[in-house]
């Protein structure tokens, strides 16, 4: 079936809606995912369904439809006339009533729903949050309130895309309480937001097609920490596979500290995107000034030349703390010293500058990333 896209909205409607096409490859691994699950007793539930190209797909299941944009709904209900389909805020007083779905009805999520933090820096000026939500499912992102909203319909099974974030991120994972106490992630498959061309003009990240299953025993942050994730062309990692530079400095200031004349001031650190947009070394206080303990001065340098070499990194690594390998890099250390050195002099009042051929030095830093990234280097 051909689908009108949503070319009804503007960029910032898009934005605030979080109205984006769904390649049909995404949609048909969805169905992949579900298959097993689909019985004579199912519902399969899209409660944020833009022009429906997640029920685009042919199995005789009974399927609903939502969307709070009226020109989706009217584009739904004249593409689809197997479709249950409803004009509502999926957000506010959520249940299964609203979509009349009975209680012993096998429910399953499925779909792409907006993910707008309206805290991020990203395209802050033009994201507002003007849509009711329930209380209890509030949050500063929709696509967490989305999630949360699954777990209030008691959902049996739910496979939708959402930023890998809202997982490997701890404070966006807590943010996920009530829906990780009852829900257990049982497979996933990471793409790159750079396929949704309006979402990510700039930096890539992480999004999961991930698949949950309703379980008594949830799931805790270990949990996640030890999921093998895999990447839709079968890259394979676990969070606990490396080690993170917030275990050897601090990545965020300290209230209240005024920083003396001879100091050293570094740039709040978040996770690998924000290292690519984000300064490293700087010269003026802010509120985002880390003060470095010039004893780890060391691990300051390393993330600096992370930086200078962020393309060696994959596009599912992102959202991740900055990786190291602190043995290795102490075996490495004086190259990244050096390169370092080459580009910012103020650095020579702290180490000793040698005459060691830059081309030389990078050639040693790569075979550094090489080692610590394996079959995850970007070549």
């Amino acid at each position: 079936m051909s689908l009108t896209l949503t070319t009804h909205l503007n960029y910032k409607e898009k934005i605030n809606l979080g109205a984006f096409y769904t390649p049909r490859n995404y949609v048909l691994i969805v169905w992949k995912m579900i298959k097993n699950f689909l019985d004579k007793n199912s519902v399969v539930l899209d409660t944020s369904a833009g022009y429906g190209n997640f029920f685009s797909i042919d199995v005789d299941v009974k399927k609903v439809a939502n969307d709070i944009d009226k020109i989706a709904y009217n584009a739904l209900k004249t593409n689809f006339k197997d479709l249950i389909i409803f004009n509502k805020n999926a957000l506010k007083n959520v249940s299964r009533k609203m979509f009349h779905i009975k209680k012993n009805e096998k429910l399953i999520i499925i779909g792409n729903p907006p993910y707008n933090d309206t805290t991020s820096i990203i395209r802050n000026n033009i994201k507002e949050n003007k849509i009711e939500i329930d209380e209890d499912i509030k949050t500063r992102d929709y696509g967490i309130s989305f999630l949360l909203s699954y777990a209030k319909l008691n959902a049996d099974i739910i496979c939708v895309l959402h930023p890998l974030s809202y997982l490997i991120k701890k404070a966006n994972f807590n943010l996920l309480k009530n829906f990780n106490k009852n829900y257990k992630l049982i497979e996933s498959k990471i793409i790159d937001s750079k396929t949704f061309k309006e979402t990510s003009k700039g930096i890539s990240f992480p999004i999961v097609i991930a698949l949950y299953i309703k379980n008594k025993d949830g799931m805790d942050y270990e949990y996640i920490k030890n999921f093998e994730f895999e990447t839709i062309n079968g890259k394979k990692f676990k969070l606990n596979d490396f080690d993170y530079i917030s275990n050897y400095i601090r990545k965020y200031p300290l209230k209240n500290k005024i920083p003396k004349q001879d100091d050293i001031l570094f740039w709040t650190m978040r996770d690998l995107n924000a290292l690519k947009r984000n300064k490293t070394f700087i010269d003026k206080f802010s509120y985002n000034s880390i003060i470095i303990d010039k004893e780890k001065l060391d691990y300051y340098v390393y993330v600096d030349v992370v930086k200078q070499f962020s393309k060696v990194f994959p596009y599912y690594f992102g959202n991740l703390d900055v990786i190291i390998d602190n043995e290795l890099f102490k075996k490495y250390k004086i190259y990244f010293i050096q390169e370092a050195l080459n580009r910012w002099e103020f650095l020579k009042n702290y180490y000793k500058y040698e005459s060691i051929n830059i081309n030389f030095v990078r050639k040693k830093i790569i075979e550094y990333f090489k080692e610590l990234l394996g079959n995850h280097y970007v070549y």
